[in-house]
């Protein structure tokens, strides 16, 4: 019994020891991918926004615009924030607690994310215009590694619609156009690269953004509708954002949610990590 006992705890130490050790090499690997990250985008904080951009735009964007963003707000050029909230796995699994932290850069689109539970820790990233997905269990087994144009896709659609925190990042630019719908909606298209991107854009009658609905690879060779949610908008660092997001897949079934998140902190041109 004894020596049955001294195997039980050596085998939970050597467990142990081993998380320690895949959750120390997980951090190096999110360190060294942010400060890529961060080294291949300038810092466009020399511009700022003017209500004369606004000429031309749908009436719903202007509203948006000048309720979000004040005259003569610097662009951001870099973004770091972090939160908290929920997680699904699988359509039909249960809700878990999952802890979020997440960078982005604008000049050049890119972003890092780590979102960590008490089983698996995630990595989600598009970086130097490639996008990925990275799923290890316990820190130790890597049970997902997705790579590809689906990923390149999903990715930079996430990046662009996750601007809702960053606002001077929807801005008509070089790659980026506002079209009209209707008094409500606007479509969004976004052109990099060889991806060619769309959102149709709904806002609330405050003016703010509160859904956004595009198509998005669910799988390698199947497009679904997927909508994020943006809501519980506040004042933070001088800029009006949404403090809660949810993302949806709006299926013929039904529509299914699988991640609300609560926005925890968030920081401007500070290209660095926590």
């Amino acid at each position: 019994m004894k020596i049955l006992t001294i195997i039980v705890l050596s085998i939970i130490v050597i467990v142990v020891i081993a998380i320690i050790i895949g959750n120390y090499y997980l951090s190096i690997q999110f360190k060294t991918e942010i400060e890529k990250l961060f080294s291949f985008s300038k810092n466009i904080s020399n511009k700022t926004f003017s209500h004369e951009q606004l000429t031309g735009l749908p009436e719903p964007v202007q509203r948006y615009f000048k309720h979000v963003l004040r005259e003569k707000q610097p662009y951001i050029s870099y973004v770091r924030l972090r939160h908290n909230g929920q997680f699904k796995t699988d359509l039909k699994k249960d809700w878990i607690a999952i802890e979020g932290e997440q960078y982005y850069t604008t000049e050049r689109p890119g972003f890092v994310w780590r979102g960590k539970t008490s089983l698996f820790t995630v990595r989600d990233m598009y970086l130097a215009d490639k996008g990925s997905l990275t799923v290890s269990l316990f820190s130790l087994f890597k049970i997902v590694e997705g790579k590809g144009e689906e990923y390149n896709q999903g990715e930079l659609l996430r990046w662009l619609g996750e601007g809702v925190w960053f606002p001077t990042n929807l801005l008509p630019s070089e790659y980026l156009q506002w079209s009209p719908i209707n008094s409500s909606s606007a479509r969004l298209t976004f052109k990099y690269k060889e991806l060619s991107l769309f959102y149709t854009v709904r806002f609330n009658e405050q003016g703010e953004i509160a859904e956004l609905e595009t198509k998005r690879h669910m799988s390698k060779n199947k497009l679904e509708t997927w909508v994020g949610k943006a809501s519980d908008y506040k004042e933070i660092n001088g800029v009006v954002i949404p403090t809660k997001i949810e993302a949806i897949w709006r299926l013929k079934t039904g529509d299914f949610s699988y991640a609300k998140f609560n926005l925890k902190n968030i920081e401007y041109n500070r290209p660095e990590q926590y």
